[in-house]
């Protein structure tokens, strides 16, 4: 295992994501953590509730490879045309 040199540091929402997970949009389940940001594989639009949100929000015309800095609880498959989708926490 390589060393980490950051392994004492504290995290935070402004510090790089410890992990990663691979994002399957849904009308009816919730993502398994609250994003620091996604992580857009294949560019199109992506439908998301904030965390803090009562309703979804669209990004239209993400690009690919594209970071969406939002602390996410869903990605919605309704709407959503964008691809390879990985949440970063």
């Amino acid at each position: 295992m390589p060393k980490d040199n950051f392994s004492t540091s504290s995290d935070s929402l402004i510090a790089p994501a410890n992990n990663a997970f691979h994002v399957t949009p849904s009308d009816a389940v919730e993502l398994t953590a609250v994003t620091k940001a996604l992580f857009i594989g294949t560019g199109g639009d992506i439908v998301v509730r904030p965390v803090e949100g009562s309703q979804d929000i669209i990004f239209r015309n993400l690009q690919s490879g594209s970071i969406l800095d939002i602390r996410a609880s869903a990605v919605r498959e309704t709407g959503t045309t964008a691809n390879d989708i990985v949440g970063l926490i």
